[in-house]
């Protein structure tokens, strides 16, 4: 306990320099904090078990529902946000390291002729404009301690955009098929999750949700002692004492916003609104929206059986769908959709509309039976039947007729900390105790007393344009295409044994599926969040690069070089993305240095730098190859669509010993089957070349 405690005082004393060796420490770890943590947060919750599977009620002990035991997940002796104060503060890069970064990226993806042009350009920004912006930049986040430089300008960029939210921006998560018997039937599964939910967001509300914390030693840090030495340390500064134990607190200032919120369209730039004292929830069957109470004015939630009652009532009400559903609107453009708003509020409807924002989040019963199909999952989960959504609550709940389940979530409001801690929670909850079996009945109440269906008065112009909208969202969805790849060529366990990261052979593996199938590189993405920092958002790493760009030249050669050759450049190139995912977690990236730049040139109104008139600058921010990895066991898969029109997105997954990828496009100009075809063949030779060489 002595050394500790020493450790605790050295941490403590560095606080006064804010704090060039902590940060030493946390970026000589960047490498795992990147690899493990920041694409894969999970939370620390532990949930204890009241009984297995069911049979009957007597195997299981009778449930206090006041009790802490039902209303908390667990109740953290370290308070929620316990480190938030004392937090590492991202930092700013230096601006000649960005431009060298930006060059050596850009290299990789443009003609010599383009890249003498850019040089020019950097050149003349690193001697001209650059550091007077970058001395602003600077002064500003100085003066704004209480956040990141990024955070700000990173909202304004979500809440400004007007394109719809579905199919530009939120994406979907598809948990893994419930296996007990009973226990997938869409009327236990929601009440199950939303059970959990509720004691989630308790435990949050209360302050007593465990941090997320990252503990490099597990079997060292992760103890009472470092939650009893942590608790005890004053928050301002808490965060150093868990780096003393070399653990690494994350940013969890969006859990704020992850219930009772949604996202209010209004011109030019949407608001997010939060309610933490609201106490109902919101489910969407038909295109109809119900809303009922699931805390009682204590702030308790109520009974399994009650909410079970409520939640059947609606599961089993017959009224069919409306002529015209306002859920429409939240798949059109944003300005449309607040115009349309407004006519709604000048119509007498802002009561139902403040029900709808300010719900715990929707569950949606859909219709669809979608089985083990993944196409016909991806098109349920990311954008399904329009009239039966509400794509500006922070997150959705959708259960087909047949029991699966998926995440779709807004993503102005947060990225994947929240959500994947919310995530594995909940599934934890569902795994080890849930509180509606197959042999339970619901309360014996009058269910029609608790639930509303909201009720909307429409104008005939709004019934006209949600006519309209349907055609834009038909339209607009039916020409999605998605392809999936799911291989046994190799896993985690091959990369491993021949000493390979396996996110560098999956990016690889894209790298060569694109230039196989068309000839040269593009600009690719792949997110990395920065939530060790406070206020951190993601930082973007750049998986084209110069060796990969040399990798898949060669392999595409007549006379490719020897094995032996092709595995020295592989070695390489995941030693080159290790790098890039290290200093993208440690706020070291370039992306949103210059995104922040550009961000303080504009405001001042003057001409912008040649750097971000450059059409390199454009081109290496049209992003062909959008990427993201599924971090959790619990996730069967997830998906997006292409930010661009002529973009790819790329859901992907490495499991220990097989791996997949399920591919959205737009055909034409994208052909999602070719594109998976190349990726398959590049993935085999990668498997040949480094079990050969």
């Amino acid at each position: 306990m002595s050394h500790l405690l020493q450790r605790l005082r050295t941490a403590t004393q560095r606080l006064s320099t804010r704090d060039p060796q902590m940060a030493k420490m946390l970026a000589a770890h960047g490498k795992w904090l990147g690899k493990h943590v920041l694409q894969q947060t999970a939370g620390l919750g532990r949930a204890t078990s009241v009984c297995g599977l069911h049979t009957s009620p007597v195997f299981c002990r009778t449930l206090d529902v006041k009790s802490d035991d039902y209303q908390y997940i667990h109740k953290s002796k370290v308070p929620s946000m316990h480190f938030q104060k004392s937090l590492l503060r991202l930092p700013i890069p230096e601006l000649d390291k960005t431009c060298d970064r930006y060059l050596r990226s850009q290299k990789a993806i443009l003609s010599d002729e383009e890249y003498q042009r850019t040089e020019q350009a950097v050149a003349q920004f690193r001697s001209g404009p650059g550091p007077a912006l970058q001395y602003q930049l600077k002064n500003q986040d100085k003066a704004n301690k209480h956040t990141s430089y990024i955070s700000g300008p990173w909202f304004d960029m979500y809440l400004s955009d007007r394109a719809p939210l579905v199919l530009n921006y939120n994406p979907f998560l598809a948990l893994s098929p419930e296996e007990r018997p009973g226990y997938a039937d869409p009327l236990i599964r929601a009440t199950n999750t939303l059970v959990a939910s509720l004691r989630i967001m308790r435990t949050l509300r209360d302050n007593v949700l465990e941090p997320v914390v990252y503990h490099l030693n597990p079997a060292k840090s992760d103890t009472p002692l470092f939650r009893k030495v942590t608790g005890w340390t004053p928050s301002a500064i808490s965060a150093y004492a868990a780096y003393a134990f070399k653990a690494f607190p994350l940013d969890m200032s969006q859990f704020g916003n992850l219930f009772n919120s949604t996202r209010i369209p209004e011109i030019g730039k949407d608001r997010l609104r939060c309610d933490p004292k609201a106490r109902h929830m919101l489910i969407t069957k038909n295109g109809h929206f119900y809303i009922f109470d699931v805390f009682d004015r204590d702030g308790n939630i109520l009974s399994p059986e009650h909410v079970y009652a409520c939640v059947s009532y609606i599961y089993n009400d017959p009224t069919p769908p409306p002529q015209h559903s306002i859920a429409i609107f939240s798949t059109e453009n944003r300005d449309t959709w607040a115009k349309c708003r407004a006519e709604l509020v000048e119509a007498g409807n802002e009561g139902v509309l403040n029900a709808l924002d300010t719900a715990a989040f929707n569950i949606v019963f859909d219709k669809e039976e979608v089985g083990m199909d993944p196409y016909k999952m991806y098109h349920t989960f990311l954008h399904g039947d329009g009239d039966n959504r509400w794509f500006d609550k922070s997150f959705s709940l959708i259960f087909t007729a047949d029991g699966q389940l998926a995440l779709n979530f807004e993503h102005a409001w947060g990225d994947g900390v929240a959500v994947m801690s919310y995530f594995n929670e909940m599934t934890k909850e569902l795994a080890n105790r849930p509180h509606i079996h197959p042999d339970t009945k619901p309360a014996s109440i009058d269910a029609s007393q608790y639930v509303k269906r909201l009720e909307f008065t429409l104008t005939p112009s709004l019934e006209a344009a949600i006519d309209k909208a349907r055609q834009h969202y038909k339209a607009n969805t039916s020409a999605l295409h998605v392809n999936v790849l799911d291989s046994s060529i190799f896993g985690k366990n091959f990369c491993k044994k021949h000493k390979i990261s396996p996110d560098a052979v999956m990016q690889l593996g894209f790298q060569a599926a694109y230039y196989l199938q068309n000839g040269h590189v593009a600009a690719t993405y792949e997110s990395c969040s920065t939530a060790a920092f406070k206020h951190g958002r993601t930082e973007t790493v750049r998986p084209a690069t110069l060796e990969t760009t040399a990798f898949v030249k060669a392999i595409a050669q007549a006379q490719p070089p020897s094995n032996s050759e092709l595995k020295k450049m592989l070695m390489e190139c995941s030693k080159v993305h290790g790098n890039l995912t290290k200093e993208a977690a440690m706020g070291q990236g370039f992306d949103r240095h210059l995104f922040g730049l550009r961000k303080l040139a504009e405001a001042q109104g003057s001409p912008l730098p040649e750097l971000f008139t450059d059409p390199s600058y454009a081109k290496i921010n049209h992003i062909i190859i959008s990427t993201s990895t599924l971090p959790s066991a619990a996730i069967m898969f997830g998906g997006f669509a292409p930010v661009v029109r002529d973009g790819f997105g790329v859901g992907y997954q490495i499991k220990d010993d097989s791996l997949g990828i399920v591919l959205s496009s737009y055909p034409p100009p994208r052909d999602g089957a070719g594109f998976l075809e190349c990726a398959e063949k590049a993935y085999k030779l990668i498997h040949d070349v480094l079990s050969t060489s």
